[in-house]
């Protein structure tokens, strides 16, 4: 009970901060998606083992600006270019050891999920979609919680997450579901069916994240990314379901014919 109350309160805090500065957008939005995703990069190498100050860290904070850059200024394709550059090396400094290929992956998926949420923001109809994956990733978070909690049951997948339950997923992904719709609905939006189901594949991306970071943690034997927020642990933790979501939206996007510089145009449900 008392975890569960650090967490509330860090929410209570922090939340309306997020959501203030989501509907800003701008500079305001970009910044914090940056941090967010310098703070998520720092964990990972923390996890893996990298040095903070070594080449490979710091040719990832390096990525992460100079990715943040490109978008800011409009040059997407050189944004991809420069993650893969960062990518690659890391692991030429590293040697090509195991450190060096972990590193490599937290640069990509860090520098992916800090473009992805930009361009989420950035895009037509960037306040629609950026809050709508917010309400499904946070409300699939507390309510797989609640729900595995309640009804309890065979567990997801035990070796990874032994506290994850089958009825925690499902309820997460229905109620997830739900709260994007609840977005979309406020912000009068049609194509409910369409954003339902939208929200059903988002709101299973963001369990699987969760899943992978629980994975890396015991694979390296962490039981949290760190201590930053109280009660919920590193932003790692925190925000884990959230990059993932938002890499999915983008590729959805570019799916279904969105260009780079606005891949959530190709999301147009009616």
């Amino acid at each position: 009970m008392a975890d569960l109350k650090l967490r509330f309160i860090s929410a209570l805090i922090l939340g309306p901060l997020v959501l203030l500065i989501a509907w800003r957008g701008g500079e305001a939005f970009f910044a914090l998606a940056l941090l967010g995703c310098a703070l998520f990069l720092k964990e990972w190498l923390a996890i893996v083992g990298a040095r903070p100050a070594g080449l490979p860290a710091l040719a990832g904070f390096a990525t992460l600006l100079t990715v943040a850059g490109l978008i800011y200024t409009g040059h997407e394709l050189w944004a991809l270019a420069a993650l893969a550059a960062g990518a690659g090396l890391s692991i030429l400094s590293a040697r090509a050891g195991k450190t060096g290929f972990w590193t490599a992956e937290g640069i990509l998926y860090s520098s992916l999920a800090l473009g992805a949420l930009m361009l989420l923001r950035r895009g037509s109809e960037g306040e629609l979609h950026i809050f709508f994956l917010l309400a499904v990733v946070w409300v699939t978070d507390v309510a797989a919680y609640f729900t595995g909690r309640k009804l309890g049951g065979p567990k997801l997948w035990p070796r990874v997450s032994p506290k994850k339950t089958w009825s925690g997923a499902i309820g997460g992904l229905i109620f997830g579901a739900l709260g994007g719709l609840g977005v979309v609905a406020v912000l009068g939006q049609g194509g409910t069916l369409s954003w339902f189901a939208f929200g059903l594949a988002v709101s299973a991306v963001s369990q699987g994240g969760d899943l992978l970071e629980s994975a890396i943690k015991r694979r390296f034997g962490v039981k949290d990314s760190g201590r930053l927020i109280p009660g919920h642990g590193g932003i790692m933790d925190r925000i884990d379901g959230l990059v993932a979501a938002a890499i999915f939206a983008v590729l959805c996007g570019l799916l279904f014919g969105g260009s780079l510089a606005d891949p959530m145009s190709g999301i147009g449900f009616q």
